[in-house]
């Protein structure tokens, strides 16, 4: 197989999948294991390259995947503008990575995990 079962059944790795995936549009870094951060970063890259093609149907694909969460508040004197992670995916990130063919994420490892030993890694957008 050419994914990583994650120790999970299937609902509960594409849940999994799908929040990181999400998280990582909102908040641009994460902290997580090398296992899970390996399989978020081919979802986000896929991602980043629907929100890059801009068009209704790569829109309605990723709506499908991004959770519906706000990534972001603005207050402008009485106006407040909300913007979800799907309009950062699809306002944001695409222009940032227009000219950019691929390689949109970044990983670092960081000392492992105090309990259990496993490798950390910090997984963020490349700017």
């Amino acid at each position: 197989m050419s994914y990583r079962k994650l120790g999970r059944t299937s609902s509960q790795r594409k849940a999994l999948l799908r929040n990181l995936t999400t998280e990582l549009i909102v908040n641009e870094k994460i902290v997580t294991t090398e296992a899970r951060a390996k399989e978020v970063r081919s979802t986000t890259e896929k991602m980043i390259t629907l929100g890059k093609r801009g068009d209704l149907h790569a829109r309605r694909q990723a709506a499908a995947y991004v959770r519906n969460v706000v990534a972001d508040v603005a207050e402008d004197n009485d106006d407040v503008k909300i913007t979800s992670a799907l309009q950062k995916l699809f306002s944001d990130l695409s222009s940032r990575y227009e000219g950019r063919q691929g390689g949109y994420t970044r990983i670092y490892k960081t000392m492992p995990r105090r309990g259990d030993g496993a490798q950390m890694v910090v997984l963020e957008l490349v700017d």
